[in-house]
């Protein structure tokens, strides 16, 4: 609202139905949220990273059925080489235990179909709305959204009172103008706007650099010790990343070839 207030940016949803956005941000930020928040609290560290790198998969599987977008073999193959990278990093993060922790499991499956779900959706709506716009009523509703629920939990706990209470400590502060401005809707408009100009198997694999950010993050900024299983995970993610661009766009080029010949 204040980038909007500012002229910052335009938002102009007259007469474009903005209502069918709603089940987009239902999905994200909605039930991806609720799905991750629960699964990580319900399993390890570990378990959660393994599963939530699924993204890529589920999403490249969907957008084929969904708006039959089609990946070659060689993409394919880097998607998976992206997601053992992860998988290669954060088994060196704690122990496995997936039979003990079937709900969080199953609530990180939804939060990964959630996922995918919304970038299809998003994906659609380019058609239609600007990333700007898509993003302006994905962060109007995750705000009534999980307002309505903060208060419905602390009218439960009697906490209602202290609500806003959290705002007066700086670092929480702090941390939530990061969380909302960077991370929410700097990064959401980002990636609605690869999802527009780009294929979901394109835009999702990137989503496997979260793992190589926060590797570095931890080293860096808390002494993580970093060894040369994290170093081939990295490798191997990278490869994937750069693979899966390149290829589709190699794709592309192709097929635009073909029907210029035509």
């Amino acid at each position: 609202m204040v980038l909007k207030a500012l002229g910052i940016i335009r938002v102009d949803l007259k007469g474009k139905g903005w209502k069918a956005l709603i089940p987009l941000s239902l999905f994200q930020p909605g039930l991806y949220f609720m799905g991750e928040t629960w699964g990580v609290k319900w399993t390890t560290a570990s378990e959660a990273g393994m599963i939530i790198a699924l993204v890529p998969v589920v999403s490249t599987v969907m957008a084929g059925i969904f708006l039959k977008e089609r990946v070659n073999f060689l993409q394919f193959m880097c998607i998976l080489t992206s997601i053992v990278g992860v998988f290669v990093i954060v088994s060196t993060r704690g122990e496995l235990r997936f039979g003990e922790h079937l709900w969080g499991i199953m609530a990180l499956f939804i939060a990964v179909i959630a996922q995918a779900a919304y970038s299809i959706l998003s994906k659609k709506s380019s058609q239609r709305f600007t990333s700007v716009e898509i993003t302006y009523i994905m962060m109007w509703s995750g705000m009534i959204l999980f307002n309505t629920m903060g208060i419905i939990q602390s009218l439960s706990t009697g906490t209602l009172g202290i609500y806003l209470s959290p705002l007066s400590i700086p670092s929480v502060t702090l941390g939530i103008l990061y969380l909302g401005v960077i991370s929410s809707v700097f990064a959401f408009f980002m990636f609605n706007y690869a999802l527009a100009n780009l294929k979901i198997s394109q835009t999702t694999t990137m989503l496997n650099l979260v793992t190589v950010v926060s590797v570095f993050g931890g080293v860096i900024f808390q002494n993580d010790p970093f060894g040369w299983l994290q170093a081939v995970g990295i490798i191997l993610i990278l490869i994937g990343v750069w693979g899966t661009t390149i290829f589709g766009e190699r794709q592309k080029n192709i097929i635009e070839d073909k029907s210029l010949k035509i």
